[in-house]
């Protein structure tokens, strides 16, 4: 059966679009819509990552400074701590040159109780004469052996004193006509005696007499 509608197609009233027609891709109010849609959205991700990388930004330049700052400090310390050092290192090498100095003073007395000590300590052996002739010192005496004379120079090698003990001469003693003696020599050298330096900005004595003559 065939219908035909005699009245023709209802013509929609002028002004009235439905919503679907309006947001329609097909017409140009719809492709502005989704236009704005699109920069709306892109706006707000651009604005979302703008603002992501500024936070960043400026937590890293914190972060910057923070270190910065923690670098000064540690290079403050480390040249505190190397003129500490240095002052150490200087006040370690003073005393160690005023104990070196000490132990290498010896004096006249601590000389004669060093030559008395060693001749008791040597047996059949006696001291006539000791004289000192700059760094050189002559020791002559009288043995009973000559195994006596050797055991003398051993003692004296044995105090640590002397930088070398040597023979000069020894012979029998012919005089002595009830015992067998033996006259010696020996020859003994000390170490050279080391002066105070100075200490640094300190002037000599030669300095500071031509200073005055100026």
């Amino acid at each position: 059966m065939i219908r035909i509608n005699l009245l023709g197609a209802q013509k929609p009233k002028k002004g009235k679009k439905s919503i679907a027609g309006a947001v329609s891709g097909d017409s140009p109010v719809g492709l502005l819509a989704i236009s704005l849609i699109v920069l709306l959205v892109a706006a707000a991700g651009n604005a979302g990552y703008y603002w992501k990388i500024t936070r960043d930004g400026t937590k890293l330049q914190t972060q910057l400074r923070l270190a910065e700052a923690e670098n000064r400090r540690l290079s403050d310390v480390k040249t505190l701590y190397t003129e500490r050092e240095k002052i150490k290192d200087n006040y370690k090498r003073r005393v160690d040159v005023i104990d070196d100095l000490r132990a290498k003073q010896f004096g006249p007395v601590n000389l004669l109780t060093l030559m008395g000590n060693t001749i008791d300590q040597t047996d059949a052996v006696w001291l006539s004469t000791m004289t000192e002739d700059g760094s050189t010192m002559t020791l002559k005496g009288v043995a009973l052996s000559v195994h006596g004379v050797a055991d003398l120079m051993r003692n004296l090698e044995r105090t640590g004193y002397f930088k070398s003990v040597e023979i000069k001469e020894t012979y029998q003693d012919d005089t002595l006509k009830d015992m067998q003696a033996f006259q010696f020599t020996i020859l003994c050298q000390k170490p050279p005696r080391v002066e105070p330096q100075p200490a640094a900005g300190a002037a000599t004595p030669g300095a500071q007499a031509a200073k005055k003559k100026s």
